[in-house]
């Protein structure tokens, strides 16, 4: 379904009911807010691996605005300002009070966008494979480990110059090192992507390499779950450590995962997705 959020058009599916019958009475759960990564790609990616939670929280899958199948396209919005506002406006238009907010990626910018402009409107965060701060050359050496020089050649051309054709040499040549197994081959062609919002965002002279969320990640209080993947080269290790670090008024469960690279669910789902079963169950 489509939900009418500040002028956009998003692409939204819900999945589980927010009531379950316990007894004589009918028991709320939870809803938890899933943000994708990209940008411009959309929320295909956590299906169907999110599903398991449904029994325990509401799940609403959201396509961030100028991305999948939501209805964005003014350049001018394409910011983390107006996506982290996005997701304040999609949960007062659906009535969410309280969610839980998932970010994985651009999802984890989108993610702290909201939660700190936003602080008193969630319950719990989880941040994964994310940053507060974006360094390039750090990224550019974590890609030279692991794919050699043509791996970092092709990091560079693209970060420092986004375009079609470097971003084309990127998925070719570093996208296969995000992760450390192979993962789902269809996965890839079922997401829609939106390249031109990439490219818009990503890159040291665009908002990505402006963004700074170190300060003002202060202003959130509620609990937050860090994931983070030891081989990670796109948001490497590091990146999450300054976010744990910078959380520093809030209870922030910071959770490592050897021999993983960008997402971590893809490389080990089960010890991920339940450490996230547990962050969700311990709301109160």
């Amino acid at each position: 379904m489509f939900v009418e959020v500040n002028g956009a058009r998003l692409f939204v599916d819900i999945e589980g009911s927010s009531l379950v019958v316990d007894g004589p009475a009918m028991r709320g759960k939870p809803t938890l807010v899933l943000l994708h990564g990209g940008p411009g790609f959309d929320h295909s990616g956590f299906k169907p691996t999110f599903s398991q939670l449904s029994d325990i929280a509401q799940i609403v899958y959201v396509d961030h605005r100028g991305s999948g199948r939501s209805i964005g396209d003014d350049p001018a919005t394409w910011n983390l300002a107006q996506w982290g506002d996005d997701v304040k406006g999609l949960c007062d238009a659906l009535g969410i009070a309280k969610p839980i907010v998932y970010g994985v990626s651009f999802g984890g910018f989108v993610a702290q966008s909201f939660a700190t402009r936003h602080p008193d409107h969630l319950s719990r965060l989880i941040l994964t494979s994310t940053a507060a701060k974006v360094d390039f050359p750090t990224i550019f050496a974590a890609f030279e480990r692991l794919g050699g020089p043509a791996a970092r050649a092709a990091a560079e051309a693209y970060w420092l110059g986004p375009s079609a054709e470097t971003r084309a040499r990127y998925f070719e040549v570093c996208l296969p090192l995000y992760r450390r197994h192979p993962g789902d081959p269809a996965a890839f062609k079922r997401a829609i992507i939106r390249n031109d919002v990439a490219i818009w965002f990503n890159g040291p002279h665009n908002e990505q390499g402006r963004m700074d969320f170190r300060a003002d990640l202060a202003r959130i209080t509620c609990p937050v779950l860090v994931l983070a993947g030891e081989m990670d080269p796109i948001t490497p290790i590091a990146f999450s450590e300054t976010i744990a670090q910078s959380l520093t008024n809030s209870a922030v469960q910071f959770e490592r995962f050897d021999d993983c690279g960008h997402g971590v669910i893809g490389d080990h789902p089960e010890r991920a997705m339940d450490l996230i079963r547990r962050f969700i169950e311990a709301v109160v």
